[in-house]
C-alpha cells in the first residue's frame, strides 16, 4: 500500500474508506488522520482566523462521519469529501455574514450613565417616609416587599416563609410597589 499521507488522496483514500465502511476501525482512523491536513488547507483558504478554519474542520469530519455510509467506494472518494467540505465551509461563511450583519459594534460614545435621579442614595431619598409607607401597605403587600425588595429573598424563600404561592407574591409585590410611588409622592412614566 502507498504511503497513506500522499497529498493527492487517490485510491488510498478511498480504499481506506472502503474498509472503514465494513468496520474497519484501523483503517477508518488512518483515513481522517490523512484527510484532515487536507481539510485545513481547503479550510484556511476560506476564512481568515484559524479558529474558524478549524471549526470548519471539526463541522467537514462531523459530517463525514455522519453521512460516510452515502459514499460509494466505486467512485472518486475526493471529489466527494471536497463537496462536502465546500458545503460545510460555505455555511460557516453564511452563517458569519448573517451574524456580522446582525452586530453592532460598540465605541465609547455608546456607553450610557445612570441618571442621578435614578440613584436611592439621592439627598432627597427618605428612609423614615419608605418606613411609615411600607407600615401603610396591606398585609400581603407589606410581607411581600418586606421580604423580596428589602430583605432580597428569593421568590421561593419567601413562598416558603410566607405561605403564599410564588404568583401570588408578585402581584403583591407588583401592587406594593405602585402603591408605594402613590404613597410617597411619585409616579412611574409607565403608569
Amino acid at each position: 500500500m502507498n504511503d497513506w499521507r500522499a497529498s493527492n488522496g487517490g485510491d488510498e483514500w478511498s480504499g481506506l474508506m472502503a474498509r472503514a465502511q465494513d468496520g474497519d476501525a484501523a483503517s477508518y482512523r488512518l483515513l481522517l488522520m490523512a484527510i484532515t491536513p487536507y481539510l485545513r488547507a481547503i479550510a484556511a483558504r476560506h476564512h481568515r482566523e484559524l479558529r474558524d478554519a478549524e471549526d470548519s474542520v471539526q463541522e467537514i469530519l462531523l459530517t463525514v462521519h455522519a453521512i460516510r455510509h452515502t459514499y460509494d467506494p466505486g467512485r472518486p472518494f475526493k471529489p466527494w469529501l471536497v463537496a462536502i467540505a465546500r458545503r460545510r465551509v460555505i455555511d460557516r461563511l453564511r452563517a458569519q455574514g448573517r451574524r456580522r450583519a446582525r452586530e453592532t459594534f460598540l465605541t465609547p460614545e455608546h456607553e450610557t450613565f445612570a441618571a442621578p435621579g435614578t440613584n436611592l442614595y439621592e439627598a432627597d431619598f427618605d428612609a423614615r417616609a419608605l418606613t411609615v409607607a411600607v407600615a401603610q401597605l396591606p398585609d400581603s403587600q407589606r410581607k411581600a416587599v418586606t421580604m423580596l425588595k428589602l430583605e432580597e429573598k428569593s421568590l421561593n424563600e419567601a413562598a416558603a416563609a410566607t405561605g403564599m404561592s410564588v404568583a401570588a407574591l408578585k402581584v403583591s409585590t407588583h401592587r406594593a410597589v405602585k402603591n408605594l410611588r402613590k404613597l410617597m409622592g411619585r409616579t412611574s412614566e409607565n403608569e
